[in-house]
C-alpha cells in the first residue's frame, strides 16, 4: 500500500468491502462545487423549507402499523398486476402529437419529447435495495427489456434513493451513448458504477443544460438522499422541468409538498404533463413524500392555479414501500381529479400514450385490489330546498 491508504489499512479494507451499490462520496472538485452551492449550508444540502425526513411519533405503533397481518395484505395486490405487453414497435413509431409518455413502473418513465428520448428514475432491478437478496421486490416484472426500449438521448435522475438509482440499471445503460442529467454530488456514484464524466452534466437546482435542442433544468424539491451507512446529506435531491420547441413536461421525483410549485410553474410551465409522486405517504412521514390530494394541488399549482395539461401519477403500484393499501394512491387520485376537473392519465405499466390524445382512464387495479375505504372523500354541499312557487310569494305584481 502507498499514500494514505499506507497508514489507514483498516479504512482501505473497509472501503474495499463496501458494496458496489452503495456507490461513492463526493470528493475534491466534486465536494468543493457543492460546498459553493447556495443551497448546501451547515455540511448538507437544504431543503427549500424545513423537512423532517426521520419517522416521526412512535416506532412501536409504527412497527405495528406496518407489520399487523391485514396492513400488510392490503399492501400487495390480490392477483397479478396486468402489465402492458409494450413491443418495440410500439415504440418505433414517432408520436403523431410529438409528445408520448411510458410509464414502466413506480417513477420510471419514457418520454418521447420534440424528437428527443428522456428516461425518467429508470429501476429495472428486482429489489430496490443495496442486496440482492433482502429489501422491497417488485410486485410486477418490467414491462419490456431495457434493451427495446431503443436509443436514449439523456438519462434523468432525480435523487440517489435505491428505488430510483438502481445500480443495475445504471450499468445497462453506461454501456450505451446516453447522457446522464443529475442533481449535485449523484455524479459520484455513477462514476463509480462506469460512466464517463463525459457523459455527465451535474446540476444544482435552477441550473440547465441542453441535450438535442431539448432544456433540461434541475429544479427545487423537498426530500433527501443517501444510500450508504452514513447519511452525509452530500447529494442533491431535484425535480425536472424538461422544455422541447413545442412541448413542455415535469418530473417531480420525491418531493413533499411546498409554495415552490408555484414558482417553478410560473417560470418553467404550463407543462403538457406533470409526472408527479402521490405514493409511498404516510402521517409518520408528511413532510417529504405527497398524498393524491397534495399531488393534486402541487400539479394545478404548476399550471398556474387551475386544471391544464395531464397529471400522470408516478411513485405508487410497483413496490411495497408505506403503510397504505397497495391500490389506494390510485384511487385517491381518481376522486381528486374529478373534484378538480383535472385530466389524469392511468396507464397500466408499460402502456405507451400521448397526453395530447385519448388518455387511458379505466380503473385497471381493481381488478386485483379487494375494494378499498374512501376516507379522503368530502361531504357534498347540501342542496338549499327548492325556491317556493310564484303564487306562494307576495309579488308586488299581484297586488
Amino acid at each position: 500500500m502507498t499514500g494514505a491508504d499506507s497508514t489507514h489499512p483498516l479504512r482501505s479494507r473497509l472501503r474495499s468491502s463496501r458494496p458496489a451499490a452503495f456507490g461513492a462520496d463526493p470528493t475534491g472538485a466534486r465536494m468543493e462545487r457543492i460546498r459553493r452551492s447556495p443551497h448546501f449550508a451547515d455540511g448538507v444540502f437544504q431543503n427549500p423549507v424545513s423537512a423532517r425526513h426521520r419517522p416521526s411519533g412512535s416506532a412501536v405503533e409504527f412497527a405495528r402499523t406496518y407489520f399487523e397481518r391485514e396492513a400488510r395484505r392490503r399492501r400487495t395486490p390480490a392477483g397479478t398486476i396486468p402489465v402492458h405487453p409494450t413491443t418495440v414497435a410500439d415504440l418505433a413509431r414517432p408520436p403523431a402529437s410529438g409528445l408520448r409518455l411510458t410509464w414502466t413502473g413506480h417513477s420510471s418513465v419514457l418520454a418521447e419529447i420534440d424528437g428527443r428520448r428522456v428516461l425518467f428514475d429508470p429501476v429495472w432491478g428486482e429489489r430496490c435495495s443495496p442486496f440482492p437478496f433482502a429489501g422491497p421486490k417488485r410486485l410486477h416484472p418490467v414491462p419490456l427489456p431495457i434493451a427495446a426500449l431503443g436509443p436514449v438521448d439523456v438519462v434523468l435522475i432525480s435523487h440517489d434513493h435505491y428505488d430510483h438509482l438502481d445500480l443495475p440499471t445504471v450499468r445497462a445503460l453506461a454501456s450505451t451513448d446516453t447522457l446522464f442529467a443529475v442533481p449535485l454530488g449523484v455524479g459520484a456514484h455513477l462514476e463509480h458504477w462506469g460512466v464517463p464524466a463525459s457523459r455527465l452534466r451535474e446540476l444544482d437546482w435552477h441550473e440547465s443544460t441542453e441535450v438535442g435542442g431539448i432544456r433540461l433544468t434541475a429544479t427545487p424539491a423537498r426530500h433527501f438522499c443517501g444510500r450508504g451507512l452514513r447519511n452525509r446529506q452530500h447529494t442533491l435531491w431535484a425535480s425536472w422541468a424538461v422544455a422541447g420547441p413545442e412541448h413542455r413536461i415535469y418530473h417531480s421525483g420525491d418531493t413533499g409538498y411546498f409554495e415552490g410549485f408555484r414558482d417553478i410553474g410560473a417560470e418553467h410551465g404550463p407543462f403538457d404533463a406533470t409526472m408527479i409522486q402521490l405514493g409511498a405517504y404516510s402521517a409518520y412521514w408528511p413532510d417529504i413524500h405527497m398524498t393524491p390530494a397534495e399531488a393534486m394541488r402541487a400539479h394545478l399549482d404548476l399550471q398556474g392555479g387551475g386544471p391544464a395539461g395531464v397529471l400522470l401519477p408516478i411513485h405508487w403500484g410497483t413496490f411495497n414501500l408505506a403503510p397504505h393499501a397497495w391500490a389506494e394512491p390510485g384511487e385517491w387520485t381518481r376522486y381528486e381529479a374529478g373534484e378538480a376537473g383535472q385530466a389524469v392519465a392511468f396507464p397500466r405499466p408499460g402502456e405507451p400514450f400521448e397526453p395530447g390524445g385519448k388518455l387511458p382512464a379505466e380503473p385497471w387495479w381493481r381488478e386485483v385490489s379487494p375494494p378499498i375505504a374512501q376516507p379522503w372523500r368530502r361531504p357534498q354541499p347540501v342542496e338549499a330546498p327548492a325556491e317556493a312557487a310564484s303564487h306562494d310569494l307576495d309579488l308586488a305584481g299581484d297586488r
